[in-house]
């Protein structure tokens, strides 16, 4: 249920959505559920299928379950330019021509995403294009490697390194997101690197590296296929079949398992940034991975910090003092662990020794008293609110069974998600909080706007 948003919803939208949302037979029966259908071809493929008659359109969604949290050092980024390389054409289809024909169809939502622990592509077609949308993943899936060429490999490594430089390199608090996570991680670990890599990996990749990484990871039995939509369920499953139980079943390549992360002992990192306007105070602590113990309750910290208007530091910070523009606090869940953020940007002028005096005194607090019942409760019912109207969306219910698939192995995990946070209490929170929040745990990065040149700003005068 993590971080999906909220959504206004009509009635029209309501009534819609009662063709698909039933009622769950549990202690919480009035919990949201997504009807669907799991089964697995003989090759390995797993398949969700999600029926939605109310409009007229079908979302195919293909997770491979590898992501840069599977990459090797010296590798880095090869999870993200796979993404990309996806996109370039296959045997049948032809080169370079992918978008185009889902465009000449009225398709949209077309794209793909790469995080640590999976690679995701997607598309939402008109229904009766379903077989048009399982006949281009099929053809990436069995038959990309006879269209990639050094010529098409080596224009894709550029469109992502100057991707990295545009989102990354040359825009603010860049430099931060990578001072993080070296302070964060050891050498060698999976997390080290942003997704996206690093330039000097991806410019000694050869195309050998990337077929070798297509053959390891991109196999039927490492991927989940969910269709979503307007479709009849014999109907869909035949053309699934057709298109993608032909491939021959070869074996789930083996995932790293990465241990408990080693706590650590106050890092504290300074940077100056050339894009930077403001200064920031960026904490980080190592916190449970994804759905483990702990999890939910750094989620209910977050909102009781954070929260716009209401959170502890945004009230103190931003409209008490003034001291801060803003306040972020989030609990970032992955697969192997995780990472609990306290973000502030400082106010010009305002005094930086103040600012964090004020969140030492606020994190301790927690690890101290218990949070207030009326907190506690907000946040819990602020997450259920959000989670359910997010179902609003196709697609979002897709990527919900895709998640719950990918990380708990169980599509229809809703009431146990939910009960995460609604079986909590103020004292675990507390407990929690003493537990992974402490000082000597943390990496804090500042970040600094780099002086500008004296003589260059009189110029400019």
């Amino acid at each position: 249920m993590k971080r999906m948003q909220a959504k206004s919803m009509g009635g029209a939208l309501l009534a819609a959505l009662s063709s698909v949302l039933l009622l769950a037979p549990s202690a919480h029966a009035d919990d949201p559920k997504i009807s669907f259908e799991k089964y697995t071809l003989s090759n390995g493929l797993e398949v969700i299928l999600h029926q939605d008659r109310s409009v007229p359109l079908v979302a195919a969604n293909l997770w491979y379950h590898v992501g840069s949290g599977d990459e090797t050092p010296g590798k880095s980024g090869f999870a993200h330019l796979f993404e990309h390389m996806m996109f370039q054409g296959a045997k049948h289809i032809g080169e370079d021509v992918h978008f185009k024909i889902l465009e000449a169809i009225g398709a949209s939502e077309v794209n793909g995403t790469t995080n640590t622990d999976r690679t995701n592509y997607f598309e939402v077609v008109p229904s009766h294009h379903l077989e048009l949308a399982l006949w281009l993943e099929s053809d990436r899936m069995g038959y990309l490697l006879p269209v990639v060429t050094k010529e098409s490999f080596d224009n894709q490594r550029e469109v992502v390194r100057n991707e990295r430089r545009q989102r990354v390199d040359n825009v603010p608090y860049g430099k931060e997101r990578v001072a993080l996570n070296l302070a964060l991680y050891d050498d060698g670990h999976p997390y080290r690197h942003l997704v996206i890599g690093l330039h000097e990996d991806l410019a000694k990749a050869s195309l050998d590296d990337v077929k070798d990484f297509f053959k390891k990871w991109y196999v039927p039995s490492n991927a989940t296929l969910v269709l979503a939509g307007d479709f009849e369920v014999p109907d869909a499953k035949r053309a699934v079949e057709k298109w993608l139980g032909g491939f021959p079943k070869l074996p789930r390549p083996t995932h790293k398992e990465v241990g408990p992360t080693i706590p650590i002992q106050t890092k504290r990192v300074e940077v100056s940034d050339d894009f930077a306007k403001l200064r920031r105070v960026h904490y980080a602590w190592h916190t449970p991975r994804m759905h483990a113990e702990g999890d939910a309750e750094l989620d209910i910290l977050a909102n009781v910090l954070g929260q716009e208007g209401t959170g502890r530091l945004y009230k103190i910070l931003v409209h008490e003092k003034q001291l801060a523009q803003s306040v972020h606090v989030m609990q970032h869940s992955a697969g192997f662990s995780s990472v609990f953020h306290v973000i502030v940007d400082l106010r010009s002028g305002a005094d930086m020794a103040e600012v964090e005096k004020i969140l030492d005194q606020e994190l301790v607090r927690l690890q101290k008293e218990p949070i207030t019942q009326r907190e506690f409760d907000r946040a819990v019912l602020g997450f259920e609110a959000a989670f359910t109207w997010g179902l609003e969306s196709l697609m979002a219910r897709v990527e919900l069974l895709q998640a719950y698939n990918h990380y708990v192995g169980k599509p229809d995990y809703i009431t146990q998600d939910l009960d995460r946070y609604r079986k909590s209490s103020p004292e675990k929170v507390r407990q929690v909080a003493e537990k992974f929040l402490g000082k000597a745990q943390r990496v804090e990065v500042i970040t600094s706007p780099k002086a500008r040149d004296a003589k260059t700003s009189e110029a400019r005068q």
